[in-house]
């Protein structure tokens, strides 16, 4: 197995060593063949790719042979960057038959996030119980191969029981559920992740807030109440603010980034934003509108991580289309490496096996760095490249 040095182990708290703004190590210069490409070149090598040229002379390589065994794995880029690069883990760690899926997750990244184990529902079934067993499965995963964990979500208006929408709650009551619950969850894993996403998604696409369980009983406040609640259950974790469409600059970006300078002066502890990036193929904001968004939130003190990143097409993909995504991907690590706050990129899953684009975007798919059979798509291969591969 590799030598791992992206994960250090300190007071029995994983992190990664330069995830906090202006801490740890820079990241190195990598000169003119570095970390940054040009999306050109990039496309170029895919179309390569795409069309099967080779030299002529070549023998390929026994069919059994997956490219990714014979190339510098992703994980040990990134920790060249200094960059955190992770992958969701769903269910599937927990299959038996699933021994491709945990060994191509530890291998090619230096993060784990439970896609689902740590939201409301699937960690809090009943008032006075706790199913932490699928969370504790993701974390001694991910502690046990050299890897940080990236905890979602504490406070969404989505996966919420139904003896917690169902009941009657006066906000006292409503109030007190939700600082037990941070207390517990985040409590539970103290010293363990290195960040959470506290809330998610608590923003329409106006900008006004999202209606909800949480806004329906606490107003606005929840959110303060939440991350205030998050530090003192775990004061060593990152904590992130986290939602969908804030990639362009409008008005719900513009909309949350007052909100999180008004937390931030009322002395709030957040400490990042996390930028979703669900994106269809060729439909990204353009590089410029990107890093300008990437850097006003960093202006604030923050830091940003990229965290449920997914380019998907509309099935079947054509050679064009994958082309197209291997550019959009690219595209995103490039610009969060051109900016010094952004220290993470965390995609939704990594192989199209298992993916949640299928199941709720009815004929797109495709979205993830290797297709079903874990062979890598040009998108793997344009984000090696982009980490200096």
């Amino acid at each position: 197995m590799r030598a791992r040095r992206a994960v250090e182990r300190r007071g029995g708290a994983l992190e990664l060593p330069t995830l906090r703004a202006g801490a740890g190590p820079a990241r190195p210069d990598p000169g003119p063949h570095g970390r940054v490409r040009g999306l050109s070149a990039v496309i170029l090598g895919l179309g390569v790719l795409l069309g099967g040229c080779g030299d002529g002379g070549s023998t390929d390589p026994p069919v059994d042979v997956n490219p990714l065994d014979t190339v510098t794995a992703l994980r040990d880029l990134a920790d060249a960057q200094g960059l955190g690069l992770g992958s969701a883990a769903g269910a599937a760690l927990n299959v038996s038959a699933a021994e491709t899926y945990r060994r191509v997750l530890s291998e090619q990244f230096n993060v784990a996030t439970p896609e689902n184990a740590m939201k409301f529902g699937p960690i809090h079934p009943e008032p006075d119980r706790y199913a932490f067993d699928a969370a504790d499965a993701v974390v001694s995963f991910a502690e046990s191969h050299g890897m940080a964990v990236r905890g979602h979500t504490l406070v969404w208006h989505q996966q919420l029981p139904s003896w917690l929408t169902g009941g009657s709650w006066t906000a006292a009551e409503a109030d007190s559920i939700l600082r037990d619950h941070i207390a517990t969850v985040a409590g539970r894993y103290g010293g363990r992740l290195v960040a959470w996403d506290v809330v998610n998604e608590a923003v329409l696409g106006d900008g006004t807030l999202r209606p909800g369980f949480w806004a329906d009983h606490l107003g606005r406040d929840y959110i303060e109440t939440a991350f205030r609640a998050a530090h003192a259950a775990d004061p060593a974790a990152q904590l992130f603010y986290n939602d969908y469409g804030i990639s362009w600059l409008n008005e719900k970006s513009d909309s949350v980034h007052a909100m999180l300078s008004a937390l931030l002066s009322a002395g709030v502890p957040v400490h990042g934003i996390g930028f979703q990036a669900h994106y269809e193929v060729g439909r990204l904001p353009s590089r410029s509108t990107l890093r300008s968004n990437f850097q006003r939130f960093a202006d604030l003190g923050l830091l940003v991580h990229v965290t449920e990143l997914d380019v998907r097409i509309q099935l079947p993909a054509s050679n064009s289309e994958l082309v197209q995504q291997a550019a959009d991907y690219a595209m995103v690590v490039e610009v969060c490496l051109e900016v010094s706050a952004c220290r993470m990129v965390v995609t939704w899953g990594f192989t199209d096996a298992y993916s949640w684009v299928p199941g709720t975007f009815t004929g797109w798919g495709s979205a993830l760095l290797l297709d079903a059979g874990y062979e890598p798509k040009p998108a793997y291969w344009a984000v090696h490249q982009a980490l200096g591969g």
